[in-house]
């Protein structure tokens, strides 16, 4: 099953600790690159959480944001770091001496300063195990969106393969209708010369001209390539960069077939395939 990178995932849950928050975005990347935004006092834990990422995904840019919103004790009193609280009562004062025209401080600002309310300790280790719980629910989220994502992108190019397949099976049946167009050509160039044409010299010049522009090696391949890619999407594994491979050698034989060309039909048969494989390559771009 194909899994798009694009992604979004957010959950939250209320706890005895207070309300946890995480929200995931993530975008096509050529590698895995996780990008956390944590509160300060939950930067010890970021490994762990990196680890837990890259255990369910392979690729793509993710940015994992997280918000703690700390539960209060109504049965408690506020305390207040009273030495903070005359430092900075100290510090305002002297800044208004030389700054005449200073506001006032609100009080509510110096409560919100790091450290004027002092809170009681929280168990760490029951508080980091809701949080990683919260986290795999998240990516578990984010998985179901990029899984339906990757199963319209998997629609999209199975329908394209089966555009290519019926082109090259389209320009395969007309070879010999090319191929005698050709001998045709030639023999009228010489009946207008008005020339006895050595026989021999003329079959040798026609399996010349044919095998120049003989395309069943390039039709062949491209069957083969589409056999594979089919067998790719099939895969329940990260398959993202076999399939950019395969879109390169889908277009390499779709140029060789234009440069072969030997009527307009061939010619807007290559170009059409050029059209579809390209429209296949923006697609496999966002598989991770």
């Amino acid at each position: 099953m194909l899994h798009s990178m694009t992604g979004f995932a957010r959950q939250s849950v209320d706890t005895e600790f207070g309300a946890l928050t995480w929200e995931l975005r993530a975008v096509n990347h050529r590698y895995l690159d996780v990008q956390f935004k944590l509160p300060d006092e939950f930067r010890p834990q970021e490994q762990a959480f990196r680890q837990q990422v890259g255990d369910r995904l392979k690729r793509g840019k993710i940015e994992c944001a997280f918000r703690f919103r700390r539960v209060l004790d109504a049965s408690s009193e506020i305390q207040l770091n009273d030495e903070l609280v005359k430092l900075l009562s100290t510090r305002l004062a002297s800044i208004a001496s030389v700054l005449h025209d200073a506001d006032k401080v609100d009080p509510i600002d110096i409560l919100r300063w790091p450290g004027v309310v002092q809170q009681s300790e929280i168990e760490v280790e029951p508080l980091f195990q809701a949080i990683s719980d919260l986290l795999a629910k998240s990516i578990e989220a984010m998985l179901a969106m990029r899984a339906s994502e990757g199963f319209r992108i998997a629609s999209m190019l199975e329908s394209r393969c089966a555009d290519i397949a019926s082109l090259a099976t389209s320009v395969r049946a007309r070879m010999p209708e090319v191929l005698d167009a050709v001998r045709k050509k030639q023999q009228e160039r010489i009946d207008k010369l008005d020339v006895d044409a050595n026989p021999e010299r003329l079959e040798l010049e026609l399996a010349l001209i044919a095998q120049k522009i003989d395309v069943d090696e390039e039709l062949d391949r491209l069957d083969s390539h589409i056999a594979e890619i089919r067998e790719t999407l099939a895969k329940d594994e990260p398959v993202g960069r076999r399939l950019d491979f395969l879109m390169q050698e889908l277009n390499r034989e779709a140029n060789t077939l234009g440069s072969k060309s030997a009527d307009a039909e061939t010619s807007k048969a290559a170009v059409e395939l050029k059209v579809l494989i390209e429209q296949m390559r923006e697609q496999v771009q966002n598989v991770e």
